[in-house]
């Protein structure tokens, strides 16, 4: 092989070079990007997760709030019931001790 033969060689391995330099510092580049892509989804995914959470605390609440009137009435409606009938049974009562007391 002669001189000009190995510098043409060399050119050309040379060239070859500067291309894969370029490539890789492109390649470099697009990880990066990808890099903070993932990066920025594994915050997204993390936000959703806490966004979830606190969307079932708050269902619970709303629950508890929608319950309350129906559990009002509820006891109401148990109190009013055991008055009516603490009433009538306790007269009940009175009546008989005071028929007995009329035969006593």
């Amino acid at each position: 092989m002669t001189d000009e033969e190995i510098a043409v060689k060399l050119e050309g391995h040379e060239h070859e070079i500067g291309s894969l330099k370029h490539r890789v510092k492109e390649q470099e580049e697009q990880t990066k990007v990808i890099q903070d892509l993932v990066l920025s989804v594994k915050e997204l995914a993390l936000n959703m997760k806490n966004m979830l959470d606190e969307q079932k605390r708050a269902a619970e609440r709303l629950s508890k709030l929608e319950n309350e009137p129906a559990d009002r009435w509820n006891t109401a409606k148990k109190t009013a019931f055991t008055t009516i009938v603490s009433t009538i049974s306790g007269g009940a009562a009175v009546g008989f001790i005071l028929w007995l007391a009329q035969y006593i």
